[in-house]
């Protein structure tokens, strides 16, 4: 499964109602370090196929949401579990270090 694009109107049917954790990018077009780490959640969303779910919001496109959960700068990457934000980290990272941070909060 790859990354699933989020807007305002499907967050809450995408990430609050997820049977699965999700994993969500804040992200925008223009911003360096959001590409850098495009491609370790894409193979991490294949990894992780089934166990969790990898949403991308572009913060230019829904700032409601961004500006819901204190979003200041991006990337800013939260983890929902059962509808609840249960962790979240800021600025890239490698793939690596992605995964440690997943699987220490899961």
């Amino acid at each position: 499964m790859s990354t699933v694009h989020v807007t305002d109107a499907t967050f809450d049917q995408e990430v609050k109602q997820s049977d699965v954790p999700v994993v969500v990018d804040f992200w925008a077009a223009w911003c360096g370090p959001c590409r850098q780490i495009a491609p370790a959640l894409e193979e991490l969303s294949e990894e992780y196929n089934g166990k969790i779910k990898i949403a991308k919001i572009d913060v230019d496109e829904n700032p409601n949401l961004a500006a819901s959960l204190g979003v200041r700068g991006i990337p800013a990457l939260f983890i929902f579990k059962d509808g609840q934000v249960i962790s979240n980290r800021a600025g890239a990272a490698p793939k690596a270090s992605l995964q440690s941070w997943i699987d220490e909060s899961i």
